[in-house]
């Protein structure tokens, strides 16, 4: 079972504080507007809890880059001679804990480990996830474009949070999931009170509303909708949905699963250089060409099937039923093409319980 204690809002204070003091990175959702006018949420190192922003909504960029950033050294090389010298980038991390992760986030790292873990270990990321603690807060529900409780979340969903913080008066219920979150509190036992019964009650009351909220933007059936993709590879829908997509990725990268990127040697001079890995997509034209000039998918119509197929057929298929997509909802609110997913899935279940009447027909 696990532990329950309460966290006023001036002992996560000094929480924060202290693991700062300790030497541990602390990693929240901040507040900033560069290169826009418009304030918008980060997850950004703090040293004191006063820098964050747990009530500025979701962050525009996942938690994601905490364990994959967008670009990111492998090795560094240096010619000698013949002989060529490799410097392989360490894989050890320092100790950080994530205050405020929204439960989305959370649960995508937890999805992406089945991925970074699949047919080799991803050493930088584990590095990363093994020297990290996710406490995440639970969510009030942020617009019309959450999907979490249709993919078999909520916005109060523990799944991939070593600690879940539930918003009560006066700070937060909080709930150790994880050998990790119970650490936190022992270490930290003196900030993390004994819970009252009202404390209890009014978490239950703020995750009843929460999930009512979201419930009402989206039902959809992740199976009903893996099986038509399987089945409808070439439908006509895509090429419908394609003449909006502009491909230009902007979903991939604020997507908290989405995980492509490439590999480059970049020199830094005539005889020294680093091997990096940057993010990229499959929404781009260039993402799967061969060196012989083919290109498998050579239209907008193929590449924005693959992110649907990926997300709600392959992904569960290798994973065993869990789809590769939270609900977070930032690929509807980041969308030049106005792109929404919820519609999309809705229409495709639409289209699933159609072909089912009609014994599988389109």
């Amino acid at each position: 079972m696990s532990t329950t204690r309460f966290l006023s809002k001036a002992d996560l204070e000094k929480l924060v504080t202290e693991l700062g003091a300790a030497g541990v990175n602390v990693v929240a959702p901040v507040s900033a507007t560069e290169g826009t006018t418009k304030p918008y949420a980060a997850y950004r190192p703090i040293r004191r809890l006063a820098e964050a922003s747990l009530d500025a909504g979701l962050p525009s960029r996942s938690l994601k880059e905490v364990f994959f950033p967008p670009t990111e050294p492998l090795l560094s090389w240096r010619l000698k001679g013949t002989d060529v010298e490799i410097e392989e980038t360490p894989t050890t991390f320092p100790k950080t804990v994530v205050i405020g992760a929204f439960p989305c986030d959370a649960a995508a790292v937890e999805a992406l480990d089945r991925v970074m873990g699949w047919d080799y270990r991803d050493e930088l990321w584990f590095g990363r996830r093994e020297a990290t603690t996710i406490v995440s807060v639970a969510c009030a529900g942020i617009d019309e474009a959450c999907l979490c409780s249709a993919v078999g979340l909520g916005p109060d969903s523990g799944r991939g949070s070593d600690m879940l913080l539930v918003p009560v008066k006066g700070g937060f219920q909080a709930e150790a999931l994880t050998d990790k979150g119970e650490a936190l509190i022992t270490e930290h036992e003196e900030r993390f009170a004994k819970p009252k019964d009202e404390h209890a009650k009014a978490a239950e009351e703020f995750r009843s509303r929460a999930r009512a909220k979201v419930e009402a933007n989206a039902s959809v059936t992740p199976v009903q909708i893996q099986e038509w993709l399987k089945a409808h590879f070439e439908d006509p829908l895509w090429d419908g949905v394609a003449l909006r997509c502009h491909g230009c990725g902007a979903c991939a990268f604020v997507c908290p699963t989405c995980h492509c990127f490439d590999i480059v040697d970049e020199p830094d001079g005539i005889d020294h250089g680093v091997r990096r890995r940057n993010w990229d997509t499959c929404q781009t034209a260039r993402f799967t060409v061969h060196g012989s000039g083919h290109n498998p998918r050579p239209n907008q119509r193929a590449r924005f099937r693959q992110r649907m197929m990926h997300k709600f057929s392959i992904y569960p298929e290798r994973f065993g039923g869990t789809v590769l997509c939270t609900g977070c909802g930032r690929c509807a609110r980041k969308c030049s093409g106005g792109m929404d997913l919820i519609e999309l899935l809705r229409i495709i279940e639409s289209n699933a319980a159609a072909a089912a009447k009609t014994g599988g027909a389109p």
